[in-house]
Protein backbone atom coordinates (compact mmCIF):
# COMPACT_ATOMS: atom_id res chain seq x y z
CA UNK A 1 0.00 0.00 0.00
CA UNK A 2 0.93 3.68 0.16
CA UNK A 3 -0.43 7.02 1.29
CA UNK A 4 -2.07 9.85 -0.67
CA UNK A 5 -1.53 8.52 -4.23
CA UNK A 6 -1.40 5.23 -6.10
CA UNK A 7 -1.72 3.86 -9.64
CA UNK A 8 -5.45 4.66 -9.69
CA UNK A 9 -5.05 8.36 -8.85
CA UNK A 10 -6.36 10.62 -11.61
CA UNK A 11 -4.54 13.96 -11.70
CA UNK A 12 -5.30 17.33 -13.26
CA UNK A 13 -2.83 20.19 -13.68
CA UNK A 14 -3.48 23.81 -12.79
CA UNK A 15 -0.92 26.14 -14.34
CA UNK A 16 0.02 24.98 -17.82
CA UNK A 17 2.96 27.31 -18.36
CA UNK A 18 6.43 26.15 -19.36
CA UNK A 19 7.20 24.72 -15.91
CA UNK A 20 3.87 22.94 -15.67
CA UNK A 21 4.22 21.55 -19.18
CA UNK A 22 7.74 20.26 -18.49
CA UNK A 23 6.86 18.42 -15.30
CA UNK A 24 3.53 17.14 -16.60
CA UNK A 25 5.43 15.57 -19.47
CA UNK A 26 7.78 13.89 -16.99
CA UNK A 27 4.85 12.68 -14.90
CA UNK A 28 3.13 11.12 -17.92
CA UNK A 29 6.41 9.52 -19.00
CA UNK A 30 6.67 8.00 -15.50
CA UNK A 31 3.18 6.52 -15.77
CA UNK A 32 1.12 9.01 -13.76
CA UNK A 33 -2.50 9.11 -14.85
CA UNK A 34 -2.73 12.77 -15.89
CA UNK A 35 -6.24 13.33 -17.21
CA UNK A 36 -6.83 17.05 -17.76
CA UNK A 37 -5.57 20.60 -17.50
CA UNK A 38 -7.23 23.79 -16.28
CA UNK A 39 -6.51 27.01 -18.16
CA UNK A 40 -9.34 29.55 -18.65
CA UNK A 41 -7.85 31.08 -21.81
CA UNK A 42 -7.39 27.71 -23.56
CA UNK A 43 -10.79 26.13 -22.91
CA UNK A 44 -11.82 23.49 -25.41
CA UNK A 45 -8.32 22.92 -26.70
CA UNK A 46 -5.98 20.03 -25.93
CA UNK A 47 -2.29 19.92 -25.10
CA UNK A 48 -0.23 17.13 -26.63
CA UNK A 49 2.42 15.31 -24.63
CA UNK A 50 4.51 12.67 -26.38
CA UNK A 51 7.92 11.09 -26.03
CA UNK A 52 9.79 8.09 -24.68
CA UNK A 53 8.41 6.29 -21.66
CA UNK A 54 10.39 6.48 -18.42
CA UNK A 55 10.55 2.80 -17.54
CA UNK A 56 11.75 3.58 -14.02
CA UNK A 57 8.06 4.28 -13.43
CA UNK A 58 5.25 1.99 -14.52
CA UNK A 59 7.31 -0.85 -15.99
CA UNK A 60 4.92 -2.60 -18.38
CA UNK A 61 4.13 0.28 -20.71
CA UNK A 62 4.92 0.84 -24.38
CA UNK A 63 8.25 2.49 -25.13
CA UNK A 64 6.57 5.70 -26.25
CA UNK A 65 3.52 7.67 -25.13
CA UNK A 66 1.15 10.15 -26.76
CA UNK A 67 -1.38 11.86 -24.52
CA UNK A 68 -3.67 14.76 -25.41
CA UNK A 69 -4.89 16.46 -22.25
CA UNK A 70 -8.24 18.23 -22.60
CA UNK A 71 -8.24 21.76 -21.19
CA UNK A 72 -11.15 22.97 -19.05
CA UNK A 73 -12.21 26.34 -17.70
CA UNK A 74 -12.35 25.21 -14.07
CA UNK A 75 -11.34 22.46 -11.69
CA UNK A 76 -15.01 21.66 -11.17
CA UNK A 77 -15.52 21.01 -14.88
CA UNK A 78 -12.32 18.95 -15.15
CA UNK A 79 -13.35 16.78 -12.22
CA UNK A 80 -16.85 16.29 -13.56
CA UNK A 81 -15.57 15.16 -16.96
CA UNK A 82 -12.64 13.00 -15.86
CA UNK A 83 -13.30 11.81 -12.33
CA UNK A 84 -10.01 13.32 -11.14
CA UNK A 85 -9.32 13.26 -7.40
CA UNK A 86 -5.97 15.11 -7.31
CA UNK A 87 -4.55 18.31 -8.69
CA UNK A 88 -0.99 19.57 -9.06
CA UNK A 89 -0.48 23.33 -9.10
CA UNK A 90 2.27 25.19 -10.96
CA UNK A 91 0.36 28.47 -10.79
CA UNK A 92 2.48 31.66 -10.39
CA UNK A 93 2.62 33.01 -6.81
CA UNK A 94 0.21 35.96 -7.21
CA UNK A 95 -2.57 33.65 -8.40
CA UNK A 96 -1.77 30.45 -6.50
CA UNK A 97 -3.98 31.03 -3.46
CA UNK A 98 -7.06 31.52 -5.62
CA UNK A 99 -6.18 28.38 -7.57
CA UNK A 100 -5.87 26.33 -4.37
CA UNK A 101 -9.21 27.61 -3.10
CA UNK A 102 -10.81 26.87 -6.46
CA UNK A 103 -9.63 23.26 -6.22
CA UNK A 104 -10.94 22.99 -2.66
CA UNK A 105 -14.28 24.54 -3.64
CA UNK A 106 -14.61 21.87 -6.32
CA UNK A 107 -14.03 19.17 -3.71
CA UNK A 108 -10.67 17.86 -4.89
CA UNK A 109 -9.29 15.28 -2.46
CA UNK A 110 -5.61 16.18 -2.87
CA UNK A 111 -3.98 19.44 -3.98
CA UNK A 112 -0.20 19.35 -4.39
CA UNK A 113 1.22 22.87 -4.66
CA UNK A 114 4.70 23.11 -6.15
CA UNK A 115 4.71 26.93 -6.42
CA UNK A 116 7.40 28.76 -4.44
CA UNK A 117 7.03 32.34 -3.21
CA UNK A 118 3.33 32.44 -2.31
CA UNK A 119 2.87 35.32 0.16
CA UNK A 120 2.39 34.16 3.75
CA UNK A 121 -0.75 36.29 4.08
CA UNK A 122 -2.23 34.45 1.09
CA UNK A 123 -1.50 31.07 2.66
CA UNK A 124 -3.09 32.15 5.94
CA UNK A 125 -6.23 32.92 3.95
CA UNK A 126 -6.00 29.52 2.24
CA UNK A 127 -5.61 27.69 5.55
CA UNK A 128 -8.72 29.36 6.91
CA UNK A 129 -10.64 28.56 3.74
CA UNK A 130 -9.68 24.89 3.90
CA UNK A 131 -11.02 24.43 7.44
CA UNK A 132 -13.83 21.89 7.38
CA UNK A 133 -13.27 21.00 3.73
CA UNK A 134 -12.20 17.52 2.57
CA UNK A 135 -9.21 18.73 0.54
CA UNK A 136 -5.75 17.58 1.64
CA UNK A 137 -3.18 20.26 0.78
CA UNK A 138 0.48 19.30 0.31
CA UNK A 139 2.88 22.23 0.05
CA UNK A 140 3.33 24.90 -1.12
CA UNK A 141 7.00 25.21 -2.10
CA UNK A 142 7.42 21.46 -2.15
CA UNK A 143 8.72 18.76 -4.53
CA UNK A 144 5.44 16.86 -4.41
CA UNK A 145 4.33 13.30 -3.66
CA UNK A 146 5.40 10.01 -5.22
CA UNK A 147 4.45 6.40 -4.76
CA UNK A 148 7.21 4.59 -6.67
CA UNK A 149 6.22 2.96 -9.98
CA UNK A 150 2.62 4.11 -9.49
CA UNK A 151 2.14 7.88 -9.37
CA UNK A 152 4.49 10.87 -9.46
CA UNK A 153 2.98 14.27 -8.71
CA UNK A 154 5.67 16.94 -8.67
CA UNK A 155 9.23 17.68 -9.67
CA UNK A 156 11.18 14.78 -8.15
CA UNK A 157 13.41 12.57 -10.35
CA UNK A 158 11.47 9.34 -10.72
CA UNK A 159 14.39 7.01 -11.41
CA UNK A 160 15.83 7.18 -7.87
CA UNK A 161 12.64 5.82 -6.32
CA UNK A 162 11.91 2.15 -5.76
CA UNK A 163 8.95 0.45 -4.08
CA UNK A 164 9.78 -0.60 -0.55
CA UNK A 165 8.93 -0.31 3.10
CA UNK A 166 9.98 3.15 4.32
CA UNK A 167 7.96 6.35 4.25
CA UNK A 168 9.73 9.66 3.69
CA UNK A 169 8.58 13.08 4.95
CA UNK A 170 10.66 16.18 4.33
CA UNK A 171 10.63 19.97 4.39
CA UNK A 172 13.53 20.00 1.92
CA UNK A 173 13.25 18.90 -1.70
CA UNK A 174 16.90 18.07 -2.28
CA UNK A 175 17.20 16.20 1.02
CA UNK A 176 14.11 14.22 0.07
CA UNK A 177 15.95 13.04 -3.02
CA UNK A 178 19.08 12.26 -1.00
CA UNK A 179 17.15 10.16 1.52
CA UNK A 180 15.24 8.35 -1.22
CA UNK A 181 18.43 7.57 -3.13
CA UNK A 182 20.05 6.15 -0.01
CA UNK A 183 17.01 4.01 0.79
CA UNK A 184 17.02 2.69 -2.77
CA UNK A 185 20.75 1.93 -2.67
CA UNK A 186 20.34 0.11 0.65
CA UNK A 187 17.47 -2.01 -0.68
CA UNK A 188 14.85 -0.53 1.66
CA UNK A 189 12.88 1.40 -0.95
CA UNK A 190 9.91 3.65 -0.23
CA UNK A 191 6.17 3.26 0.22
CA UNK A 192 5.54 6.95 -0.47
CA UNK A 193 7.72 10.05 -0.30
CA UNK A 194 6.03 13.32 0.72
CA UNK A 195 7.63 16.73 0.42
CA UNK A 196 5.67 18.95 2.80
CA UNK A 197 7.49 22.13 1.79
CA UNK A 198 9.63 24.71 3.53
CA UNK A 199 7.18 27.60 3.93
CA UNK A 200 6.06 28.74 7.40
CA UNK A 201 2.37 28.20 6.52
CA UNK A 202 1.66 24.97 4.69
CA UNK A 203 -0.98 22.30 4.38
CA UNK A 204 0.13 18.84 5.48
CA UNK A 205 2.59 18.86 8.38
CA UNK A 206 4.87 16.23 9.89
CA UNK A 207 2.23 14.94 12.30
CA UNK A 208 -0.35 14.59 9.53
CA UNK A 209 2.05 12.55 7.40
CA UNK A 210 3.33 10.50 10.34
CA UNK A 211 -0.25 9.55 11.22
CA UNK A 212 -0.94 8.41 7.65
CA UNK A 213 2.24 6.33 7.53
CA UNK A 214 1.44 4.81 10.94
CA UNK A 215 -1.89 3.64 9.53
CA UNK A 216 -0.31 2.16 6.38
CA UNK A 217 0.33 -1.57 6.94
CA UNK A 218 3.17 -1.67 4.40
CA UNK A 219 5.19 1.18 5.93
CA UNK A 220 7.64 -0.36 8.40
CA UNK A 221 9.60 2.78 9.20
CA UNK A 222 9.71 6.52 8.47
CA UNK A 223 12.46 9.03 7.75
CA UNK A 224 11.54 12.55 8.86
CA UNK A 225 13.74 15.37 7.49
CA UNK A 226 13.38 18.76 9.10
CA UNK A 227 15.25 22.02 9.27
CA UNK A 228 15.64 25.06 11.48
CA UNK A 229 12.70 27.37 12.07
CA UNK A 230 9.32 26.87 13.70
CA UNK A 231 8.31 24.06 16.05
CA UNK A 232 6.97 21.44 13.63
CA UNK A 233 9.74 18.96 14.36
CA UNK A 234 9.29 19.21 18.12
CA UNK A 235 5.55 18.62 17.69
CA UNK A 236 6.30 15.64 15.47
CA UNK A 237 8.72 14.24 18.04
CA UNK A 238 6.01 14.42 20.70
CA UNK A 239 3.63 12.56 18.37
CA UNK A 240 6.24 9.88 17.69
CA UNK A 241 6.85 9.37 21.41
CA UNK A 242 3.16 9.09 22.24
CA UNK A 243 1.55 7.41 19.24
CA UNK A 244 3.97 5.86 16.72
CA UNK A 245 4.46 2.10 16.84
CA UNK A 246 6.92 1.94 13.93
CA UNK A 247 10.54 3.16 14.06
CA UNK A 248 11.45 6.67 12.95
CA UNK A 249 14.78 8.08 11.82
CA UNK A 250 15.46 11.72 11.16
CA UNK A 251 17.76 14.54 10.18
CA UNK A 252 17.73 18.28 10.90
CA UNK A 253 19.30 20.65 8.39
CA UNK A 254 20.78 23.98 9.43
CA UNK A 255 22.99 23.14 12.41
CA UNK A 256 25.51 25.79 11.35
CA UNK A 257 23.00 28.50 10.39
CA UNK A 258 23.47 31.84 12.22
CA UNK A 259 20.45 33.09 14.24
CA UNK A 260 18.26 35.56 12.36
CA UNK A 261 19.55 34.49 8.94
CA UNK A 262 17.02 32.91 6.58
CA UNK A 263 18.57 29.83 5.00
CA UNK A 264 16.85 29.13 1.69
CA UNK A 265 13.30 28.35 2.80
CA UNK A 266 10.95 31.05 4.03
CA UNK A 267 10.35 29.05 7.20
CA UNK A 268 13.98 28.21 7.90
CA UNK A 269 14.85 31.01 10.28
CA UNK A 270 15.77 30.94 13.97
CA UNK A 271 14.24 33.79 15.91
CA UNK A 272 13.60 34.53 19.55
CA UNK A 273 15.43 31.41 20.62
CA UNK A 274 12.87 29.22 18.87
CA UNK A 275 13.50 26.74 16.09
CA UNK A 276 17.16 25.91 16.67
CA UNK A 277 18.62 22.74 15.25
CA UNK A 278 19.89 21.75 18.70
CA UNK A 279 16.41 21.95 20.25
CA UNK A 280 14.90 19.91 17.45
CA UNK A 281 17.59 17.23 17.59
CA UNK A 282 17.24 16.97 21.36
CA UNK A 283 13.46 16.57 21.12
CA UNK A 284 13.79 13.93 18.44
CA UNK A 285 16.35 11.91 20.36
CA UNK A 286 14.25 12.10 23.51
CA UNK A 287 11.33 10.68 21.51
CA UNK A 288 13.43 7.70 20.44
CA UNK A 289 14.06 8.91 16.90
CA UNK A 290 17.45 7.88 15.50
CA UNK A 291 18.97 11.16 14.31
CA UNK A 292 21.49 11.12 11.46
CA UNK A 293 24.48 13.43 12.14
CA UNK A 294 24.90 14.29 8.44
CA UNK A 295 22.76 13.96 5.29
CA UNK A 296 24.91 11.05 4.09
CA UNK A 297 23.91 9.06 7.21
CA UNK A 298 20.12 9.15 6.75
CA UNK A 299 19.82 5.69 5.20
CA UNK A 300 22.03 4.12 7.84
CA UNK A 301 20.01 5.86 10.56
CA UNK A 302 16.90 4.21 9.16
CA UNK A 303 18.61 0.81 9.21
CA UNK A 304 19.58 1.40 12.84
CA UNK A 305 16.02 2.43 13.72
CA UNK A 306 14.60 -0.66 12.03
CA UNK A 307 16.97 -2.77 14.10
Amino acid sequence: MSILVDKNTKVIIQGLGSTGQFHTDKAIAYGTNMVAAVHPSKVGKTHLFEGETDHSGAPDRPDTYRVELPIFASVEEAMAETGATASVLYVPPPFAADAIMEAAAAGIELAVVITEGIPVADMVKVKRYLEGKPTRLVGPNCPGVITPKECKIGIMPGYIHQPGRVGVISRSGTLTYEAVHQLTQLGLGQTTAVGIGGDPVNGTNFVDALRMFADDPDTEGVIMIGEIGGTAEEEAAAFVAEEMDIPVAGFIAGTTAPPGKRMGHAGAIVSGGMGTAEAKIAAMKEAGIVVAPTPTDMGNAMIEALG
